[in-house]
């Protein structure tokens, strides 16, 4: 048997393979946030498709959370109710479903990337004719745009940061009464909890800027929030941008990674997930095949919590190397099962030497 297709448990939950569908944003809801037929077929096929783990997008605790208005959300009762049938059936194939708990900050109201990825203003609407918000920041005058101008924006204040500490809790039950297997806190990509925990983004003075147990506090704070409703019996995984790749200045490191994934395992959180960047435009990312796996490999070696690896993977054998070599304990993919919703049977495929019950019923007389 492949190291890739061996189970992974963490606290009660078996994981059928180490193989997880990478969020991966949609935008495709109406401005209401719940999901369509779109992610009941998009998510569904990744779990017929042998993912172990399948997980949503980014899912926005609170509306201005968002990213663009048609991200997928979980901030009431009606988005759990529409999520529990896809829960359901990723279940009925095998897999796990899991949801990325996440609050876009000061990268949220935009348009979405086919539509330009430019900031929306309060008095503004999208080519859907959806309206604009005023958006979060640790620090306003730090952010740095990525295309465009600034979004109209404020800096989050005590009760803003209560309510989004408040938000995640909500939406972690709301979560589970969707079906979810799995929460992700998500504090990665230059979003609310990324851009706190970073000192290129947070230039506050306060209890929630300055020193590293200052600005890492509230995404303890969140994570506690969750791993507080979320049962003991099922795991929690936290997003995490493994540096900022800006070297030139004070920024987030892989150091700094390392000494809050030691501090995630005292709260209760089973796996860190570690990606990069996305915080800031001068970023240098190298690219390339495995490029962020040394990530995750050094999270891994430094705390007492499992790692996800990210980034550039695209062949069976180079997922189960990363396994099997020791340095994940999981490999989440994205953009190739956006290319090949079947990855998972490919890897069994060429990884096995009897791949049919990976696959299927409906399907195995295609392999046999």
């Amino acid at each position: 048997m492949s190291e890739l297709f061996s189970p992974l448990s963490l606290r009660d939950l078996e994981i059928p393979n180490r193989l997880a569908v990478s969020p991966m944003c949609q935008y495709s809801c109406d401005t209401d946030g719940l999901p369509t037929e779109w992610h009941r077929v998009h998510l569904g096929s990744r779990a017929v498709g042998g993912a172990g783990i399948v997980m949503t997008e980014a899912t926005a605790v609170e509306p201005r959370g968002r990213i663009t208005p048609h991200d997928l959300g979980i901030w009431s009762d009606e988005h759990a109710e529409a999520l529990e049938p896809i829960t359901r059936f990723v279940r009925e194939q095998g897999g796990v479903p899991g949801i990325q708990l996440a609050h876009a900050g000061h990268k949220a109201s935009k348009r979405r990337p086919w539509d330009g990825n430019v900031p929306i203003a309060p008095d503004e609407t999208d080519p859907d004719g959806a309206d604009g918000w005023e958006v979060l920041s640790p620090s306003p005058d730090a952010y740095p745009p990525f295309d465009g101008d600034r979004p109209a924006m404020r800096k989050a204040d005590y009760d803003d940061i209560q309510t989004v500490i408040d938000a995640y809790r909500e939406a972690a039950e709301r979560s589970l009464a969707a079906g979810f297997e799995i929460a992700e806190v998500h504090a990665a990509h230059g979003y609310l909890l990324h851009e706190f925990l970073s000192p290129a983004t947070n230039r506050r003075e306060d209890e929630y800027g300055g020193s590293f147990e200052n600005r890492t506090r509230l995404v303890r704070e969140v994570v506690e929030a969750v791993r507080e409703v979320w049962p003991d019996d099922k795991p929690v995984f936290v997003r995490i941008s493994g540096t900022d790749w800006l070297d030139d200045r004070e920024s987030w490191d892989i150091d700094q990674s390392v000494r809050l994934a030691r501090e995630f395992a005292d709260l209760g959180v089973d796996l860190v997930d570690v990606s990069s960047g996305g915080l800031h435009p001068d970023q240098r990312v190298p690219g390339g095949p495995n490029f962020q796996v040394p990530l995750a490999e050094a999270v891994r070696e430094g705390s007492d919590v499992a790692a996800g690896a990210v980034g550039g993977v695209t062949e069976p054998a180079q997922a189960d190397a990363v396994v099997r070599n020791g340095r994940a304990d999981l490999v989440l993919v994205g953009r190739q099962f956006l290319r090949d919703p079947y990855f998972g049977l490919r890897a069994a495929g060429e990884l096995e030497d009897d791949a049919a019950p990976h696959w299927p019923v409906q399907y195995r007389r295609a392999v046999r």
